[in-house]
Protein backbone atom coordinates (compact mmCIF):
# COMPACT_ATOMS: atom_id res chain seq x y z
CA UNK A 1 0.00 0.00 0.00
CA UNK A 2 1.21 3.75 -0.68
CA UNK A 3 2.35 5.74 2.29
CA UNK A 4 0.31 8.06 3.39
CA UNK A 5 2.90 10.47 2.98
CA UNK A 6 3.26 10.01 -1.41
CA UNK A 7 -0.80 10.18 -1.30
CA UNK A 8 -1.94 13.49 -3.16
CA UNK A 9 -4.70 15.49 -3.64
CA UNK A 10 -6.06 18.67 -5.29
CA UNK A 11 -7.88 21.14 -2.56
CA UNK A 12 -9.80 24.30 -4.08
CA UNK A 13 -8.73 27.43 -1.85
CA UNK A 14 -11.00 29.95 -1.03
CA UNK A 15 -9.96 31.92 -3.86
CA UNK A 16 -10.54 29.41 -6.09
CA UNK A 17 -7.11 28.36 -6.66
CA UNK A 18 -5.97 24.61 -6.71
CA UNK A 19 -3.10 23.56 -4.57
CA UNK A 20 -1.39 20.76 -4.49
CA UNK A 21 -0.44 18.92 -0.48
CA UNK A 22 0.10 15.42 1.17
CA UNK A 23 -2.60 13.67 3.27
CA UNK A 24 -1.32 12.46 6.41
CA UNK A 25 -2.36 10.35 9.11
CA UNK A 26 -3.36 13.02 11.51
CA UNK A 27 -5.78 14.45 9.29
CA UNK A 28 -8.65 12.22 9.17
CA UNK A 29 -12.09 13.46 7.48
CA UNK A 30 -14.93 11.69 7.63
CA UNK A 31 -18.08 12.06 5.08
CA UNK A 32 -21.62 12.37 5.17
CA UNK A 33 -24.10 12.07 2.48
CA UNK A 34 -25.07 15.41 2.43
CA UNK A 35 -25.74 17.71 -0.74
CA UNK A 36 -22.84 19.63 -1.86
CA UNK A 37 -22.68 22.79 -4.09
CA UNK A 38 -18.48 23.15 -4.49
CA UNK A 39 -15.88 21.09 -5.67
CA UNK A 40 -13.74 20.89 -2.78
CA UNK A 41 -11.12 18.12 -2.90
CA UNK A 42 -9.49 17.01 0.36
CA UNK A 43 -6.82 14.77 1.45
CA UNK A 44 -7.87 10.84 1.86
CA UNK A 45 -6.35 8.91 4.40
CA UNK A 46 -5.90 4.96 3.44
CA UNK A 47 -7.18 3.56 6.59
CA UNK A 48 -6.71 0.14 7.15
CA UNK A 49 -8.21 -2.24 4.45
CA UNK A 50 -11.71 -4.09 4.86
CA UNK A 51 -14.54 -5.24 2.90
CA UNK A 52 -17.00 -2.31 1.68
CA UNK A 53 -20.34 -3.07 1.83
CA UNK A 54 -22.48 -2.40 -1.89
CA UNK A 55 -23.29 0.91 -2.71
CA UNK A 56 -27.21 1.39 -2.00
CA UNK A 57 -27.19 5.27 -2.44
CA UNK A 58 -25.96 4.52 -5.95
CA UNK A 59 -28.38 2.21 -5.97
CA UNK A 60 -31.07 3.77 -4.71
CA UNK A 61 -30.61 6.85 -7.49
CA UNK A 62 -30.33 4.85 -10.38
CA UNK A 63 -33.25 3.29 -9.58
CA UNK A 64 -35.15 7.01 -9.36
CA UNK A 65 -33.55 8.19 -12.52
CA UNK A 66 -35.13 4.88 -14.30
CA UNK A 67 -38.50 5.18 -12.90
CA UNK A 68 -38.24 8.90 -13.73
CA UNK A 69 -37.65 8.08 -17.30
CA UNK A 70 -40.06 5.11 -17.52
CA UNK A 71 -42.41 8.13 -16.41
CA UNK A 72 -42.02 10.19 -18.98
CA UNK A 73 -41.94 7.26 -21.48
CA UNK A 74 -45.80 6.51 -20.59
CA UNK A 75 -46.50 10.27 -20.31
CA UNK A 76 -45.07 10.99 -23.36
CA UNK A 77 -47.05 8.20 -25.70
CA UNK A 78 -50.77 8.52 -23.73
CA UNK A 79 -50.56 12.45 -24.32
CA UNK A 80 -49.36 11.47 -27.80
CA UNK A 81 -52.55 8.39 -27.93
CA UNK A 82 -54.74 11.34 -26.73
CA UNK A 83 -53.97 13.62 -30.04
CA UNK A 84 -54.73 10.86 -32.48
CA UNK A 85 -58.11 10.78 -30.33
CA UNK A 86 -58.74 14.31 -30.57
CA UNK A 87 -58.13 15.38 -34.23
CA UNK A 88 -59.01 12.23 -36.34
CA UNK A 89 -61.86 11.49 -33.90
CA UNK A 90 -61.13 7.86 -33.66
CA UNK A 91 -61.88 5.99 -30.63
CA UNK A 92 -58.97 5.15 -28.40
CA UNK A 93 -59.44 1.03 -27.69
CA UNK A 94 -58.06 0.06 -24.87
CA UNK A 95 -56.32 -2.73 -27.05
CA UNK A 96 -54.37 0.38 -28.51
CA UNK A 97 -53.64 2.02 -25.56
CA UNK A 98 -51.81 -1.18 -24.19
CA UNK A 99 -50.03 -1.99 -27.79
CA UNK A 100 -48.46 1.49 -27.55
CA UNK A 101 -47.46 1.24 -24.07
CA UNK A 102 -46.09 -2.19 -24.64
CA UNK A 103 -44.18 -1.66 -27.86
CA UNK A 104 -42.40 1.71 -26.01
CA UNK A 105 -41.40 -0.25 -22.97
CA UNK A 106 -40.00 -3.15 -25.23
CA UNK A 107 -38.03 -0.66 -27.67
CA UNK A 108 -36.57 0.84 -24.49
CA UNK A 109 -35.39 -2.16 -22.51
CA UNK A 110 -33.79 -3.52 -26.18
CA UNK A 111 -32.01 -0.58 -26.89
CA UNK A 112 -31.00 0.78 -23.15
CA UNK A 113 -32.63 4.20 -23.34
CA UNK A 114 -33.22 3.88 -19.51
CA UNK A 115 -29.92 2.28 -18.72
CA UNK A 116 -27.47 4.97 -20.54
CA UNK A 117 -27.98 7.58 -17.48
CA UNK A 118 -26.57 5.22 -14.84
CA UNK A 119 -23.22 4.87 -16.51
CA UNK A 120 -22.58 8.46 -18.05
CA UNK A 121 -21.94 12.11 -17.13
CA UNK A 122 -23.66 14.27 -18.93
CA UNK A 123 -27.47 12.84 -19.54
CA UNK A 124 -28.80 14.73 -22.30
CA UNK A 125 -31.73 13.93 -24.44
CA UNK A 126 -30.87 15.74 -27.67
CA UNK A 127 -28.17 13.14 -27.76
CA UNK A 128 -30.64 10.12 -27.77
CA UNK A 129 -33.18 12.30 -30.19
CA UNK A 130 -32.50 9.83 -32.97
CA UNK A 131 -33.17 6.72 -30.72
CA UNK A 132 -36.17 8.59 -30.39
CA UNK A 133 -37.20 9.13 -33.24
CA UNK A 134 -36.96 5.26 -34.31
CA UNK A 135 -39.13 4.76 -30.80
CA UNK A 136 -42.04 7.18 -32.21
CA UNK A 137 -41.89 5.26 -35.77
CA UNK A 138 -42.38 1.65 -33.89
CA UNK A 139 -45.18 2.93 -31.37
CA UNK A 140 -46.99 4.41 -34.15
CA UNK A 141 -46.96 1.45 -36.56
CA UNK A 142 -47.54 -0.80 -33.76
CA UNK A 143 -50.71 0.88 -32.89
CA UNK A 144 -52.56 1.91 -36.50
CA UNK A 145 -51.95 -1.96 -36.34
CA UNK A 146 -54.98 -1.77 -34.11
CA UNK A 147 -57.02 0.64 -35.66
CA UNK A 148 -59.94 0.02 -38.24
CA UNK A 149 -59.76 -0.72 -41.52
CA UNK A 150 -58.89 2.75 -43.73
CA UNK A 151 -58.19 5.03 -41.27
CA UNK A 152 -55.51 6.19 -43.80
CA UNK A 153 -51.74 7.85 -42.41
CA UNK A 154 -53.04 10.94 -40.54
CA UNK A 155 -53.05 8.78 -37.13
CA UNK A 156 -49.59 7.29 -38.17
CA UNK A 157 -48.18 10.79 -38.85
CA UNK A 158 -50.00 12.61 -36.09
CA UNK A 159 -48.70 9.56 -33.32
CA UNK A 160 -45.33 9.91 -34.39
CA UNK A 161 -44.68 13.86 -34.95
CA UNK A 162 -46.56 14.36 -31.35
CA UNK A 163 -44.74 11.10 -29.73
CA UNK A 164 -41.09 12.39 -30.27
CA UNK A 165 -42.19 16.06 -29.28
CA UNK A 166 -43.43 14.74 -26.06
CA UNK A 167 -40.10 12.09 -25.23
CA UNK A 168 -37.84 14.68 -26.18
CA UNK A 169 -40.08 17.19 -23.71
CA UNK A 170 -40.62 15.01 -20.81
CA UNK A 171 -37.42 13.23 -20.88
CA UNK A 172 -36.09 16.72 -20.30
CA UNK A 173 -38.25 17.86 -17.53
CA UNK A 174 -37.52 14.40 -15.95
CA UNK A 175 -33.92 14.70 -16.20
CA UNK A 176 -34.14 18.23 -14.64
CA UNK A 177 -36.08 17.13 -12.13
CA UNK A 178 -33.32 13.87 -10.80
CA UNK A 179 -30.63 16.56 -11.40
CA UNK A 180 -31.85 18.97 -8.97
CA UNK A 181 -33.73 16.74 -6.36
CA UNK A 182 -30.88 13.82 -6.21
CA UNK A 183 -27.37 13.97 -4.40
CA UNK A 184 -24.32 15.69 -6.02
CA UNK A 185 -22.69 12.69 -7.91
CA UNK A 186 -19.36 12.34 -5.59
CA UNK A 187 -16.70 11.64 -8.11
CA UNK A 188 -12.50 10.15 -7.12
CA UNK A 189 -10.45 10.79 -10.01
CA UNK A 190 -7.53 8.17 -10.19
CA UNK A 191 -4.52 8.36 -13.03
CA UNK A 192 -2.59 10.74 -14.46
CA UNK A 193 -2.51 13.75 -11.96
CA UNK A 194 -1.35 15.94 -15.66
CA UNK A 195 -5.02 16.09 -16.89
CA UNK A 196 -6.39 16.31 -13.03
CA UNK A 197 -7.08 20.01 -13.03
CA UNK A 198 -9.07 19.86 -16.41
CA UNK A 199 -11.03 16.79 -15.17
CA UNK A 200 -12.07 18.60 -12.14
CA UNK A 201 -12.83 21.69 -13.77
CA UNK A 202 -14.86 20.47 -15.94
CA UNK A 203 -16.97 17.64 -14.20
CA UNK A 204 -17.67 20.65 -11.16
CA UNK A 205 -18.68 23.17 -13.43
CA UNK A 206 -22.18 22.80 -12.31
CA UNK A 207 -23.73 21.39 -15.74
CA UNK A 208 -23.34 17.87 -14.16
CA UNK A 209 -24.88 17.84 -10.87
CA UNK A 210 -21.32 16.28 -10.32
CA UNK A 211 -18.13 17.03 -8.51
CA UNK A 212 -14.91 16.18 -7.99
CA UNK A 213 -13.82 15.61 -4.79
CA UNK A 214 -10.33 13.52 -4.76
CA UNK A 215 -7.47 12.39 -6.56
CA UNK A 216 -5.38 9.45 -6.30
CA UNK A 217 -2.12 9.75 -8.53
CA UNK A 218 -0.55 6.68 -10.33
CA UNK A 219 3.08 6.76 -11.93
CA UNK A 220 3.79 4.73 -15.03
CA UNK A 221 3.68 1.06 -13.09
CA UNK A 222 1.64 1.58 -10.78
CA UNK A 223 -1.02 -0.53 -10.37
CA UNK A 224 -4.20 -1.50 -8.16
CA UNK A 225 -2.51 -2.81 -5.30
CA UNK A 226 -0.65 0.29 -4.76
CA UNK A 227 -3.41 1.60 -2.73
CA UNK A 228 -4.78 -1.10 -1.21
CA UNK A 229 -6.65 -3.40 -4.12
CA UNK A 230 -10.10 -3.73 -3.99
CA UNK A 231 -10.19 -3.58 -0.30
CA UNK A 232 -8.50 -0.49 -0.09
CA UNK A 233 -10.41 1.32 -2.62
CA UNK A 234 -13.74 0.21 -1.38
CA UNK A 235 -12.31 2.09 2.06
CA UNK A 236 -11.53 4.97 0.13
CA UNK A 237 -14.92 5.10 -1.45
CA UNK A 238 -16.78 4.51 1.54
CA UNK A 239 -15.06 7.33 3.90
CA UNK A 240 -15.65 9.93 1.07
CA UNK A 241 -18.94 9.09 0.09
CA UNK A 242 -17.70 8.22 -3.99
CA UNK A 243 -20.21 7.41 -6.32
CA UNK A 244 -17.53 7.30 -9.40
CA UNK A 245 -14.71 6.70 -9.79
CA UNK A 246 -12.38 7.88 -12.89
CA UNK A 247 -9.84 6.32 -14.60
CA UNK A 248 -6.71 8.29 -16.63
CA UNK A 249 -4.42 5.96 -16.91
CA UNK A 250 -0.67 6.93 -17.33
CA UNK A 251 0.48 4.27 -19.73
CA UNK A 252 -0.98 2.20 -22.14
CA UNK A 253 -0.59 -1.16 -21.16
CA UNK A 254 -3.76 -2.96 -20.82
CA UNK A 255 -2.67 -5.31 -18.32
CA UNK A 256 -2.95 -2.26 -15.92
CA UNK A 257 -5.80 -0.68 -17.39
CA UNK A 258 -8.23 -3.72 -16.80
CA UNK A 259 -7.14 -4.19 -13.85
CA UNK A 260 -8.19 -0.68 -12.57
CA UNK A 261 -10.87 -1.03 -14.69
CA UNK A 262 -11.70 -4.24 -12.36
CA UNK A 263 -11.20 -3.07 -9.19
CA UNK A 264 -13.02 0.20 -9.61
CA UNK A 265 -16.17 -1.88 -10.61
CA UNK A 266 -15.67 -4.01 -7.57
CA UNK A 267 -16.14 -0.79 -5.29
CA UNK A 268 -19.58 -0.80 -6.14
CA UNK A 269 -19.44 2.58 -7.72
CA UNK A 270 -19.94 4.06 -11.26
CA UNK A 271 -16.83 4.02 -14.05
CA UNK A 272 -15.72 6.44 -16.35
CA UNK A 273 -12.65 6.63 -18.14
CA UNK A 274 -10.47 9.22 -20.37
CA UNK A 275 -9.10 7.52 -23.10
CA UNK A 276 -6.04 9.39 -24.52
CA UNK A 277 -6.52 8.20 -27.54
CA UNK A 278 -10.27 10.12 -28.57
CA UNK A 279 -7.88 13.41 -28.25
CA UNK A 280 -6.75 12.49 -31.99
CA UNK A 281 -9.37 10.12 -33.22
CA UNK A 282 -12.28 11.40 -32.07
CA UNK A 283 -15.42 9.78 -31.11
CA UNK A 284 -16.79 9.23 -34.68
CA UNK A 285 -15.39 5.32 -34.58
CA UNK A 286 -17.39 1.64 -35.00
CA UNK A 287 -16.93 -1.31 -33.12
CA UNK A 288 -16.32 -4.50 -34.24
CA UNK A 289 -16.21 -8.16 -33.04
CA UNK A 290 -13.68 -10.64 -34.61
CA UNK A 291 -13.97 -14.13 -33.16
CA UNK A 292 -13.30 -12.62 -29.03
CA UNK A 293 -11.56 -9.59 -30.12
CA UNK A 294 -12.70 -5.87 -30.26
CA UNK A 295 -11.44 -3.73 -32.88
CA UNK A 296 -12.46 0.13 -33.69
CA UNK A 297 -12.85 1.02 -36.98
CA UNK A 298 -11.14 5.13 -37.45
CA UNK A 299 -13.61 6.80 -40.19
CA UNK A 300 -10.86 8.78 -42.62
CA UNK A 301 -10.18 12.47 -41.59
CA UNK A 302 -12.59 15.14 -43.04
CA UNK A 303 -16.05 15.07 -45.34
CA UNK A 304 -16.32 12.89 -48.07
CA UNK A 305 -17.44 14.26 -51.73
CA UNK A 306 -21.24 13.37 -50.99
CA UNK A 307 -21.33 14.55 -47.11
CA UNK A 308 -19.59 17.57 -48.22
CA UNK A 309 -22.53 17.97 -51.47
CA UNK A 310 -24.60 16.76 -48.06
CA UNK A 311 -23.63 19.91 -45.46
CA UNK A 312 -23.36 22.12 -48.01
CA UNK A 313 -26.62 21.88 -49.19
CA UNK A 314 -27.81 21.87 -45.29
CA UNK A 315 -26.34 25.39 -45.27
CA UNK A 316 -28.10 26.95 -48.30
CA UNK A 317 -31.59 26.10 -47.19
CA UNK A 318 -30.87 26.84 -43.82
CA UNK A 319 -29.28 30.71 -44.08
CA UNK A 320 -31.81 31.44 -47.16
CA UNK A 321 -34.59 30.50 -44.91
CA UNK A 322 -32.87 32.37 -42.17
CA UNK A 323 -32.46 35.32 -43.88
CA UNK A 324 -36.07 35.80 -45.10
CA UNK A 325 -37.51 35.22 -41.34
CA UNK A 326 -35.05 37.84 -40.08
CA UNK A 327 -35.70 40.30 -42.67
CA UNK A 328 -38.08 42.83 -40.85
CA UNK A 329 -35.14 42.43 -37.64
CA UNK A 330 -32.50 43.23 -40.00
CA UNK A 331 -33.94 46.25 -41.26
CA UNK A 332 -34.77 47.53 -37.69
CA UNK A 333 -31.22 46.71 -36.91
CA UNK A 334 -29.82 48.69 -39.63
CA UNK A 335 -32.35 51.97 -38.49
CA UNK A 336 -30.39 51.38 -35.07
CA UNK A 337 -26.90 51.60 -36.08
CA UNK A 338 -27.16 54.93 -38.05
CA UNK A 339 -29.43 56.44 -35.06
CA UNK A 340 -26.81 55.56 -32.74
CA UNK A 341 -23.88 57.45 -34.71
CA UNK A 342 -22.07 57.83 -37.23
CA UNK A 343 -20.35 54.80 -39.63
CA UNK A 344 -21.10 52.12 -41.60
CA UNK A 345 -23.92 49.63 -40.57
CA UNK A 346 -21.85 46.08 -41.40
CA UNK A 347 -18.21 46.15 -40.21
CA UNK A 348 -15.79 43.83 -42.29
CA UNK A 349 -12.73 42.09 -41.36
CA UNK A 350 -9.97 39.18 -43.15
CA UNK A 351 -10.43 36.10 -41.09
CA UNK A 352 -8.70 32.92 -42.58
CA UNK A 353 -11.28 30.46 -44.03
CA UNK A 354 -11.08 26.60 -45.55
CA UNK A 355 -7.27 25.45 -46.71
CA UNK A 356 -6.38 28.99 -45.41
CA UNK A 357 -7.65 31.52 -47.51
CA UNK A 358 -8.80 34.61 -46.73
CA UNK A 359 -12.19 35.99 -46.70
CA UNK A 360 -14.02 39.09 -45.42
CA UNK A 361 -16.37 38.23 -42.60
CA UNK A 362 -19.82 40.05 -42.45
CA UNK A 363 -21.18 41.60 -39.00
CA UNK A 364 -23.68 44.60 -38.14
CA UNK A 365 -20.86 47.12 -36.35
CA UNK A 366 -21.18 47.10 -32.75
CA UNK A 367 -18.31 49.53 -32.04
CA UNK A 368 -17.39 52.65 -32.77
CA UNK A 369 -15.51 53.51 -36.24
CA UNK A 370 -11.69 53.36 -35.11
CA UNK A 371 -11.89 50.10 -32.77
CA UNK A 372 -8.71 48.39 -34.95
CA UNK A 373 -6.69 51.74 -33.88
CA UNK A 374 -7.67 51.68 -30.39
CA UNK A 375 -7.09 48.17 -29.88
CA UNK A 376 -2.93 47.88 -29.27
CA UNK A 377 -3.68 50.18 -26.81
CA UNK A 378 -6.46 48.18 -24.82
CA UNK A 379 -4.20 44.62 -25.87
CA UNK A 380 -2.80 44.90 -21.80
CA UNK A 381 -6.72 44.04 -20.52
CA UNK A 382 -7.39 41.06 -22.68
CA UNK A 383 -8.47 38.25 -20.83
CA UNK A 384 -8.29 35.45 -22.80
CA UNK A 385 -4.97 33.33 -24.21
CA UNK A 386 -3.78 33.42 -27.46
CA UNK A 387 -7.56 35.30 -28.57
CA UNK A 388 -8.47 39.49 -27.89
CA UNK A 389 -11.32 39.36 -25.53
CA UNK A 390 -12.19 41.95 -22.89
CA UNK A 391 -15.60 41.62 -21.10
CA UNK A 392 -16.66 45.44 -20.78
CA UNK A 393 -14.69 46.66 -24.24
CA UNK A 394 -14.40 50.27 -24.10
CA UNK A 395 -15.30 50.87 -27.82
CA UNK A 396 -18.50 48.82 -27.85
CA UNK A 397 -21.63 51.00 -28.68
CA UNK A 398 -25.00 51.26 -27.00
CA UNK A 399 -26.90 49.72 -29.55
CA UNK A 400 -23.65 47.18 -30.11
CA UNK A 401 -23.74 46.51 -26.82
CA UNK A 402 -27.51 44.94 -27.18
CA UNK A 403 -26.58 43.48 -30.30
CA UNK A 404 -23.87 41.25 -28.74
CA UNK A 405 -25.76 40.05 -25.80
CA UNK A 406 -27.90 38.87 -28.10
CA UNK A 407 -25.91 37.74 -31.32
CA UNK A 408 -27.88 39.73 -33.67
CA UNK A 409 -24.93 41.57 -34.96
CA UNK A 410 -23.64 38.46 -36.30
CA UNK A 411 -26.70 37.45 -38.70
CA UNK A 412 -24.78 39.10 -41.88
CA UNK A 413 -23.24 35.99 -41.71
CA UNK A 414 -25.81 34.48 -42.98
CA UNK A 415 -24.38 36.16 -46.66
CA UNK A 416 -20.96 34.77 -46.39
CA UNK A 417 -23.00 31.04 -45.60
CA UNK A 418 -25.02 31.68 -49.05
CA UNK A 419 -21.34 32.54 -50.88
CA UNK A 420 -19.59 29.85 -49.70
CA UNK A 421 -17.03 31.54 -47.89
CA UNK A 422 -18.74 29.83 -43.71
CA UNK A 423 -21.14 27.43 -42.96
CA UNK A 424 -23.80 27.40 -40.13
CA UNK A 425 -21.51 24.77 -38.06
CA UNK A 426 -17.54 24.85 -38.02
CA UNK A 427 -13.87 25.42 -37.16
CA UNK A 428 -13.97 28.96 -35.46
CA UNK A 429 -12.91 31.62 -38.07
CA UNK A 430 -9.73 33.36 -37.12
CA UNK A 431 -8.33 36.59 -37.63
CA UNK A 432 -4.77 36.46 -39.32
CA UNK A 433 -2.79 37.23 -36.34
CA UNK A 434 -4.28 34.45 -34.46
CA UNK A 435 -4.23 31.78 -37.31
CA UNK A 436 -0.36 32.24 -37.22
CA UNK A 437 -0.34 30.94 -33.83
CA UNK A 438 -1.76 27.24 -34.84
CA UNK A 439 0.49 25.10 -35.90
CA UNK A 440 1.05 21.54 -36.90
CA UNK A 441 -1.30 19.27 -37.49
CA UNK A 442 -4.12 21.46 -35.51
CA UNK A 443 -4.01 22.98 -38.87
CA UNK A 444 -6.24 20.39 -40.09
CA UNK A 445 -9.26 22.15 -38.25
CA UNK A 446 -9.08 24.37 -41.58
CA UNK A 447 -10.16 20.94 -43.86
CA UNK A 448 -13.66 22.19 -43.61
CA UNK A 449 -15.17 25.59 -43.92
CA UNK A 450 -15.54 27.99 -40.84
CA UNK A 451 -19.11 28.31 -39.22
CA UNK A 452 -21.01 30.88 -37.81
CA UNK A 453 -21.34 28.77 -34.71
CA UNK A 454 -19.70 25.64 -33.87
CA UNK A 455 -18.78 22.94 -30.16
CA UNK A 456 -16.37 26.40 -29.07
CA UNK A 457 -19.25 28.75 -28.89
CA UNK A 458 -21.95 26.48 -26.81
CA UNK A 459 -18.41 26.03 -24.16
CA UNK A 460 -18.66 30.06 -23.65
CA UNK A 461 -16.10 30.07 -26.75
CA UNK A 462 -15.34 33.91 -25.55
CA UNK A 463 -13.02 32.56 -22.79
CA UNK A 464 -11.71 28.87 -23.91
CA UNK A 465 -7.94 29.59 -24.51
CA UNK A 466 -6.88 29.41 -27.84
CA UNK A 467 -5.01 25.59 -27.89
CA UNK A 468 -8.03 24.54 -26.01
CA UNK A 469 -10.49 25.70 -28.93
CA UNK A 470 -8.21 24.47 -31.88
CA UNK A 471 -8.24 20.94 -29.68
CA UNK A 472 -12.05 21.37 -30.06
CA UNK A 473 -12.28 22.42 -33.99
CA UNK A 474 -10.42 19.61 -34.67
CA UNK A 475 -12.31 17.13 -32.93
CA UNK A 476 -15.70 18.49 -34.84
CA UNK A 477 -13.79 17.52 -37.87
CA UNK A 478 -12.66 13.77 -36.87
CA UNK A 479 -16.06 13.40 -36.17
CA UNK A 480 -18.15 15.58 -38.14
CA UNK A 481 -22.07 13.71 -38.73
CA UNK A 482 -24.91 16.02 -40.41
CA UNK A 483 -26.46 15.30 -36.60
CA UNK A 484 -23.88 17.09 -35.21
CA UNK A 485 -24.23 20.27 -36.91
CA UNK A 486 -28.11 19.83 -36.33
CA UNK A 487 -27.01 19.16 -32.03
CA UNK A 488 -24.82 22.20 -32.26
CA UNK A 489 -27.57 24.82 -33.57
CA UNK A 490 -30.04 23.91 -31.14
CA UNK A 491 -27.65 24.19 -28.13
CA UNK A 492 -26.91 27.66 -29.86
CA UNK A 493 -30.04 28.43 -29.57
CA UNK A 494 -30.41 27.84 -25.92
CA UNK A 495 -26.81 29.43 -25.55
CA UNK A 496 -28.17 32.78 -27.06
CA UNK A 497 -30.94 32.84 -25.30
CA UNK A 498 -29.27 32.20 -21.66
CA UNK A 499 -27.14 34.96 -22.92
CA UNK A 500 -29.61 37.29 -23.48
CA UNK A 501 -31.56 36.32 -20.25
CA UNK A 502 -35.01 35.29 -21.64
Amino acid sequence: MTPLSNLHTYELLDDDRTAERPATADRPRRWTGRRINSSRALALPLLPADDAPDRPRVASADRARRSALLAADMLAVLAALAAVAWVTKLPLTAAGVLVAVATSVAFVRLTGLHDKDTLVLRRSTLDEAPRLLELSAFVACAYWLTLPQGPGRAPLLILAVVLVIGLMTFRTLARAGARRLGPTERCLFIGDMSVADTIRTKVSSGRLGAVVVGALPLHETATARDFGGIAGLRRIVREADITRIILAPVSLSGADTLELVRVAKEAHVRVSIFPRLFEVIGTAVEYEEIEGLTLMGVRRFGLSPASRSLKRGFDLVGAGAALVACAPLIAAICVAIKLDGRGRVLFRQTRVGRDGEPFQILKFRSMVTDAEDLKTQLRERNETHGLFKIAADPRVTRVGRVLRRTSLDELPQFINVLRGEMSLVGPRPLVVDEDLQVLGLDRRRLHLTPGMTGPWQILRSGRVPMREMVSIDYLYVASWSLWTDVKVLLRTVSYVLARAGV
